[in-house]
């Protein structure tokens, strides 16, 4: 199940641009899960571990992936850790529950994530309750935002 903290958590990793630079592992990008992210949000193909074919900005190494992509990488390989979520844009939001499928990740949030019209599960750290839908999301997150 994904886990959402709204608002300021002190133990959540902010940065993760800088996190993901000093932590990512050439392995993480082969994996098919991750080369299914790249495609869709940064509409990019992984040629290898360290080129990814990006229409916009040609061959890039892995730093050069989006925020957005490199935030949903280190949420499905360090699930120990909780990370800023924000730096993600809503067409992040449905492979952060792809993610949390299979097994319980926690991130933060310092906005509202459009997670779309179809039924979800998320439980919101804040309070403990379990939403079932974008509205009762967005009336829970608003209280902590």
């Amino acid at each position: 199940m994904l886990n959402i903290y709204f608002g300021n958590m002190p133990d959540s990793i902010y940065n993760t641009t800088v996190f993901f630079k000093n932590d990512y592992e050439d392995e993480w990008i082969l994996d098919p899960l991750v080369k299914e992210m790249i495609l869709d949000v940064d509409k990019s193909e992984v040629l290898d571990s360290g080129v990814i074919d990006s229409p916009v900005l040609g061959k890039i190494p892995p730093l050069g992936l989006s925020g957005g992509v490199k935030t949903l990488i280190l949420v499905l390989f360090e699930p120990g850790k909780v990370f800023n979520a924000s730096t993600c844009g809503d067409n992040c939001a449905k492979w952060l529950l792809k993610i949390a499928e299979h097994e319980d990740r926690t991130v933060n949030l310092r906005h509202i994530m459009d997670f779309g019209r179809e039924p979800i599960e998320i439980k919101i750290l804040n309070n403990g309750e379990i939403v079932h839908s974008m509205k009762e999301l967005t009336e829970t997150a608003i209280e902590y935002l």
